[in-house]
C-alpha cells in the first residue's frame, strides 16, 4: 500500500492520506483497500468477507453549539438516541446537516472516520465492536479501512457503552448465495 510520501499518488485522495497519516501517528495498523459501493449492507459485508456487524459506521453527532461527537455503530445496529444522550450526559443530540458534518470533520457523509478528522471529537463506541477486526470508512468514497477495534478505541480514548439498538430485518450472517 502506498505510504503517502509521493506527490504523484493517483490511487488515494488527500482525505485517505490524512487517514493513513493519523493511523501512523497513533500507532495503528490499518489496511486501506478499494471498496466499490454496494447496494446493501449485506452486499458490502459479503464483498469484504465479513459480517454486517463488522462494518462500523462512524456517525458525527451534533451537540450544543459547536460541540460534536463521533458515534461508532456496528452495521447491523442503529444509534439509540436515549442511550447515547445518557452516556454523553446531554439532553439533546442530533445528526447535523451534511455541510456541518463536512465542516466538523473534513469528510463527506459516508466517508467519515475519526482517523484524520480535522478535529478530534470525543468518540463513543458501541460495546459490541470490542474484540473485533472492523471495517469502516477511509475518508473517501469507494475505499474502506480495516483496523483492530480495541486498538482504535484505545488510541482515541473512546467511551465504550451500549449506545445502539438492533435494526429489524438485518441478518448477522452473510448471504448463502
Amino acid at each position: 500500500m502506498h505510504d503517502g510520501s509521493s506527490d504523484n499518488d493517483t490511487t488515494l485522495s488527500d482525505p485517505a492520506l490524512r487517514v493513513r497519516e493519523a493511523a501512523v501517528a497513533r500507532g495503528l495498523d490499518i489496511e486501506i483497500r478499494e471498496s466499490p459501493r454496494a447496494g446493501s449492507l449485506e452486499e458490502a459485508a459479503a464483498a469484504r468477507g465479513i459480517t454486517p456487524a463488522d462494518i462500523v459506521k462512524t456517525l458525527v453527532v451534533k451537540g450544543k453549539g459547536d460541540q460534536y461527537y463521533f458515534a461508532l455503530v456496528p452495521g447491523d445496529r442503529a444509534i439509540s438516541w436515549g442511550k447515547l444522550r445518557g452516556v454523553v450526559g446531554v439532553n439533546k443530540l442530533r445528526m447535523p446537516e451534511p455541510h456541518l458534518a463536512l465542516e466538523a470533520t473534513g469528510y463527506e457523509r459516508g466517508t467519515i472516520v475519526p482517523l484524520g478528522s480535522t478535529t478530534d471529537w470525543p468518540v463513543f463506541a458501541d460495546e459490541r465492536m470490542v474484540g473485533k477486526r472492523i471495517s469502516m470508512g477511509a475518508g473517501v468514497h469507494d475505499y474502506s479501512l480495516s483496523v483492530d477495534a480495541d486498538a482504535l478505541l484505545a488510541a482515541y480514548g473512546a467511551t465504550i457503552a451500549d449506545i445502539t439498538d438492533p435494526i429489524d430485518g438485518i441478518r448477522g450472517n452473510l448471504p448463502k448465495e
